[in-house]
């Protein structure tokens, strides 16, 4: 995966409560297994307007000229809840979106970010609509900083918010980690606890019988 440590970029709001997976892929869209090939069915119910092809829906925000190449998403609550598909994670990361900020996070969704490389930030509703109402008055001057280490959230004007991270999910984004790679940071420790194990309690170990 690729490390996050920083983002400075474009945010982009979409304040509706209970977005889920469906909304953020619709099972339609899922044609594939892998991890590509899914960006262009990203929030396409509300990308497209109705009837065949893949006309934009102009009012929709991502089909906004302002808001192009945005990487960081604004929510409100409960966002990625429904469906357990890891596919949402993986539009949206295909789409550009290194950082969800949102009010709070379906648990699942939440594991499937840290798992992908995505940062899931859970704000108050009062800094959302802050930071919402600042970038919709020019998102590209009013661009977004994230510094992952101390988690913090940064406006140009100095305003400065707080999330909170548990440091195994902070290890993961920073050093690019999925929780296999996590794990084997401990392989030193592992073999060492494998070779002594081995000594005392041989039986256990078919292969040496």
């Amino acid at each position: 995966m690729r490390p996050l440590t920083t983002v400075t970029a474009v945010a982009v709001p979409l304040l509706r409560d209970n977005i889920d997976t469906d909304a953020i892929i619709p099972s339609r869209e899922m044609r594939t297994t892998g991890r590509s090939g899914l960006a262009d069915g990203l929030f396409a119910g509300w990308r497209y307007q109705g009837g065949e092809g893949r006309q934009p829906n102009p009012e929709f925000v991502l089909n906004q000229p302002r808001f192009a190449g945005a990487q960081i998403l604004l929510a409100g609550q409960n966002f990625g809840c429904g469906s357990s598909r890891e596919h949402a994670v993986w539009a949206l990361a295909e789409f550009g979106f290194r950082a969800v900020l949102a009010q709070s996070f379906a648990p699942i969704f939440y594991r499937n970010c840290i798992r992908n490389g995505m940062l899931p930030a859970v704000l108050g509703g009062a800094a959302l609509a802050q930071i919402a109402a600042t970038v919709e008055a020019n998102p590209v001057s009013e661009q977004i900083s994230i510094e992952v280490a101390s988690g913090t959230i940064s406006l140009p004007d100095g305003r400065q918010w707080h999330f909170e991270l548990e440091a195994a999910a902070k290890t993961m984004l920073m050093e690019g980690l999925d929780e296999i790679d996590l794990t084997l940071k401990l392989r030193s420790a592992i073999e060492a606890f494998a070779t002594r194990d081995r000594v005392e309690r041989p039986w256990i170990y078919l292969e040496d019988l």
